[in-house]
């Protein structure tokens, strides 16, 4: 079992950053990659950003390409969401999830390859 809280979730104006960290307890079956994730009021959850278990590989979507920046401490079990620029369409809860086996440099987008998941963090950004 792999227990994920975010943090560091707020209200900023558009060009502001913020930083979401993601702390990791419980004992994983194997390593794991990280992913970001947001759901938006009305929408459904989309993918955000995710890197693998050596953080050698990251991906990120189209919308945030640039402008975030998704890293792992795997020694201290945390995982971050730089975010700079940030923009109204950027509001949403954030989630932080592990995907369970892509373990070395692999990495996955899907939401259905994570099988354990924060309770999100409430990022708003105001015009």
């Amino acid at each position: 079992q792999v227990q994920l809280v975010e943090s560091g979730g707020g209200l900023v104006q558009a060009g502001d950053s913020l930083r979401l960290s993601c702390a990791a307890s419980g004992r994983a079956r194997s390593d794991y990659a990280m992913g970001w994730f947001r759901q938006a009021p009305g929408k459904e959850r989309e993918f955000v950003a995710t890197v693998s278990w050596s953080g050698g590989n990251t991906k990120y979507a189209d919308s945030v390409k640039g402008r975030f920046t998704i890293s792992r401490d795997n020694a201290k079990n945390t995982g971050f969401l730089q975010m700079n620029s940030l923009k109204p369409e950027d509001t949403a809860v954030y989630y932080c999830a592990a995907a369970l086996a892509y373990d070395g440099d692999s990495y996955s987008t899907k939401t259905r390859d994570y099988s354990y998941w924060g309770q999100g963090t409430q990022v708003t950004v105001s015009a």
